[in-house]
């Protein structure tokens, strides 16, 4: 069988990472909007829910017309990019006020399920061999992505926040114009099956794929909540810490774009221990980063960094082995509507998280404000667990099919 190009894989890469970095761009610049707006501390949670809700929405709009099916997923994916951009530019050109700013949020939102899962659905297209390894890299690149924002503000605390939009919204376009160019459709490119609300009790009798949906859900109750609030723990610790001094931003951007390790790691790994066993491991490895979270802020500063980078690897290296068990274990004539569905309710968790956690933010010591979130991964590891006790080392046999 012939391979890609070399430069196939690289180019998604660098476009999905281009892409995504539409995704915390609001997180980035909320200190500076919340000092010149005078906002209060939970916007934070609905600046990142605008986001998820308008990415689940999308994802349900894709699906439902089977948008990346109709259309080239190239040019689903330049579209979507300078959508994307050019609704980030306009934050910069007309937002005055926190309500508008939540609408474009959600339009970006919707944009990205043109760009991440479709990005996906363009490297199914050509790798057959190895797709989840191929995965592992992708979701590496949206780890690096949603963190980038947060590095251009890291990079000079007098960066204006109007200076990180332009430059994500510049940076969003040339991702798609980089996809366009120089990835056409690969040869295994398929059609997805049809989407089905349908589908939802009959994949859900599945026990496979169940086992494996709720793990993610476990999973994707601590992800997103976890790095919507990074900056706010490091803020905690340095409160708590007069003497020490974090830059904030670069440190979000170090703690969150460490998870690429973890998921090309994982992918790699996948390979010889079954996408199952790592799964479980790394959720297992965050679980326990959870309930240290409070004990952290007892640390040293060059240990506490140490020990949020070694969790920002963990918290999202078991993403990609999610789809490739949902590759495997969903009934085949639904594996497309197992995916989105998948996707629509882990996100839609991860917004009851995120204000359960603001929530708590009233009630409860900040330090332990990460310690709540055990409850998710607590919850993977139990239905994961019967998938770690029938799965082998399968070399790799276990990835997703093409039908991302």
């Amino acid at each position: 069988m012939q391979k890609p190009p070399f430069w196939i894989i690289p180019v998604i890469v660098v476009s999905q990472f281009a892409g995504t970095s539409l995704w915390f761009a609001g997180n980035a610049i909320l200190p500076d909007l919340q000092q010149q707006w005078g906002l209060i501390a939970e916007s934070l949670g609905a600046i990142t829910s605008a986001v998820q809700f308008g990415f689940i929405v999308g994802t349900l709009v894709f699906a439902f017309f089977a948008i990346a099916d109709r259309f080239s997923p190239r040019i689903v994916f330049l579209v979507c990019s300078l959508l994307g951009a050019l609704f980030n530019f306009l934050v910069y050109l007309v937002v005055r006020d926190f309500e508008t700013l939540l609408v474009f949020r959600f339009l970006i939102g919707a944009c990205l399920a043109g760009i991440y899962p479709v990005g996906m659905k363009i490297a199914a297209g050509w790798y057959r061999e190895g797709l989840g390894n191929a995965l592992g890299f992708l979701v590496g690149a949206l780890v690096l992505g949603t963190s980038f924002p947060h590095l251009l503000k890291g990079l000079g605390q007098t960066v204006s926040w109007q200076e990180v939009t332009l430059s994500v919204s510049g940076i969003s376009a040339l991702g798609g114009i980089l996809m366009f160019a120089f990835v056409p459709d690969g040869p295994h490119l398929v059609k997805g099956t049809k989407f089905s609300l349908r589908a939802f009790p009959i994949i859900f009798r599945s026990e496979g794929f169940r086992d494996a949906a709720f793990g993610y859900f476990g999973h994707m109750w601590e992800l997103y909540t976890m790095y919507a609030f990074i900056p706010v723990v490091l803020t905690v610790y340095v409160l708590a810490h007069p003497v020490e001094s974090i830059n904030v931003p670069f440190w979000s951007f170090c703690i969150i774009g460490a998870g690429s390790v973890g998921c090309i790691g994982g992918g790699l790994l996948s390979r010889k221990m079954g996408s199952a066993r790592v799964a479980f491991a790394q959720l297992l490895a965050s679980a326990i980063c959870c309930l240290l979270s409070p004990l952290a802020f007892r640390f040293s500063l060059d240990f506490f960094l140490v020990f949020l980078v070694f969790w920002g690897i963990v918290v999202v290296g078991d993403s990609p082995q999610y789809s490739a068990l949902v590759g495997t274990k969903a009934p085949k004539e639904y594996i497309g509507s197992a995916l989105t569905i998948m996707n629509c309710v882990g996100f839609s968790i991860t917004i009851v998280s995120i204000q359960a956690t603001i929530y708590l933010k009233s009630f409860v010591n900040p330090e332990f404000l990460l310690f709540f979130l055990v409850i998710g991964p607590l919850l993977g590891l139990r239905w994961l667990w019967p998938l770690v006790r029938s799965s082998g080392v399968n070399h790799g046999k276990n990835q997703p099919q093409t039908e991302v």
